[in-house]
């Protein structure tokens, strides 16, 4: 099959999941210690508020995909919906880190308020990026390349609140930076104007890159407009039985990516600063880029699901044994950079292969019913990634609560930094075995996904 993308329009894909996911994996690491340091909100309390924002907004992305299935738009099926986002996450991604004089029940509701509003802005951006993927190329082997790249940029931008918040505060006027650990203290508190500086940043340079999606990519698969009825839609998920598989996976690997939503505060609990969860990241971060970049040869030699399977299973070993490591043996940091770069090998690819794996449900889908439903497909992939982060992130968050944390506590216990240190490690490891199990049904693979590109790229000539 010949290539279709240009390294203009890769670079504006990768470059759009860039930005975007700075927004979000600000508000990931960011949001939750904001709350607590900046208006004394209990964490526990804010994690359950995250988990039940997450749930009452998750009812949009099926509304989102349902609207896309009904597009007429001339630019395409996707790309108007990421332009119509814009605006919205913009404006709620600052509103969120604006700190109110308001306490108890006033200020939890302030909270799922305007929390809500930035959920739903990021949906009507988030399905449509998301499946745009599938549409960008016919060619299973180049859209899985693509996906990758793109995927790597994103991973990037999901961490790069870590740079941008310490150079933030270095230079913004009133905020008094300590860096505690050169000094030999406890770092100060991160201020609300530095808070507000980042998130206007942030907001500014996520959404503007964001738009590159919109402006430099084209849609290349052709659609049909299609009304469909809620009942129908969903209908079109159940019939879709790989898709189901994927899903449930993703379901039970919920607490995987815990650890983005505690970085701050396993940063603050280990080694005594939130300015540090660069340090604390970047281990992570380097061993899931370079996962990321050998996906696409794992998939040739293995197919996804088997590098799903053996990457999963790799994962809960090595968090296992760090976890031991660190409890019974050391707590010296740089052995436990160590195994956080061995742990993060194994996130890159489980990160890529749903993507991958949806984006073949929906060939096969319309394989076998003539029907192409990209909606549907990803706004239930963009829904269950919602709903599991925050899952992992209430349930993280509620175990750093029970430790004992304190973002004000001159010095940590090793209880905290044990527990702290469970949830951050252990538990995304405990979660990755569980996903395991319904893809050992899943089929989507070898000859089977051969022939379904080859059938549909005949089909498509035809048409």
């Amino acid at each position: 099959m010949k290539k279709h993308l240009t390294f203009r329009e890769i670079a504006a894909y990768s470059l759009g999941l860039f930005g975007f996911q700075a927004i979000v994996g600000f508000l990931n690491s960011y949001q939750a210690e904001f709350y607590h340091a900046q208006m004394a909100a209990n964490l526990a309390v804010v994690g359950v508020l995250i988990l039940v924002v997450k749930v009452v907004s998750a009812v949009f992305d099926p509304v989102v995909g349902n609207l896309i299935e009904r597009g007429k738009s001339r630019k395409g099926k996707l790309r108007p919906f990421i332009a119509y986002s814009l605006l919205p996450l913009l404006i709620t991604t600052v509103v969120v880190f604006i700190r109110v004089p308001l306490k108890g029940v006033a200020l939890y509701a302030y909270i799922f308020v305007t929390f809500l509003l930035w959920s739903m802005a990021m949906t009507l951006g988030d399905v449509p990026s998301q499946a745009i993927a599938s549409v960008l190329t016919p060619d299973p082997e180049e859209r899985t390349n693509v996906i990758s790249i793109a995927n790597t940029l994103k991973q990037i931008g999901f961490s790069a609140a870590a740079v941008l918040v310490p150079v933030v505060c270095l230079i913004v006027p009133g905020g008094s930076r300590v860096f505690g650990i050169a000094e030999g203290q406890k770092d100060d508190p991160i201020s609300s104007a530095e808070y507000l500086a980042v998130a206007v940043l942030v907001a500014v340079l996520g959404c503007g890159l964001f738009s590159l999606i919109y402006f430099m990519n084209r849609e290349r698969v052709a659609y049909t407009s299609e009304t469909m009825t809620f009942k129908e839609m969903f209908a079109s998920l159940r019939d879709n039985k790989p898709l189901m598989l994927v899903i449930v996976s993703y379901f039970l690997g919920a607490g995987r990516q815990m650890a983005m939503a505690i970085q701050v505060q396993t940063s603050n609990a280990l080694l005594g600063s939130e300015n540090y969860v660069l340090a604390l990241g970047i281990s992570t971060a380097v061993g899931t880029m370079l996962s990321m970049a050998l996906t696409p040869v794992l998939i040739k030699k293995l197919g996804e699901k088997t590098a799903y399977i053996a990457l999963s299973v790799y994962g809960f070993a090595v968090s296992i044994l760090a976890f031991l490591v660190y409890v019974f043996v050391t707590q010296n940091m740089v052995v436990m950079f160590v195994f956080l770069f061995l742990t993060g090998l194994q996130f890159g690819a489980v990160t890529l292969m749903p993507m991958i794996m949806v984006t073949d449900c929906v060939d096969d889908y319309e394989y076998r019913t003539g029907k192409r439903r990209e909606g549907p497909a990803f706004s239930m992939l963009t829904l269950t990634i919602k709903v599991c982060l925050a899952v992992g992130a209430a349930l993280g968050l509620i175990l750093v609560q029970a430790s004992g944390y304190r973002a004000e506590a001159a010095e940590v216990s090793l209880h905290t930094k044990n527990v702290i240190f469970f949830a951050y490690v252990a538990m995304p490891g405990i979660f990755s075995l569980l996903s395991v199990f319904p893809i050992l049904k899943y089929d989507i693979t070898g000859e089977k996904k051969k022939q379904i590109a080859e059938a549909l790229s005949q089909r498509r000539s035809t048409d």
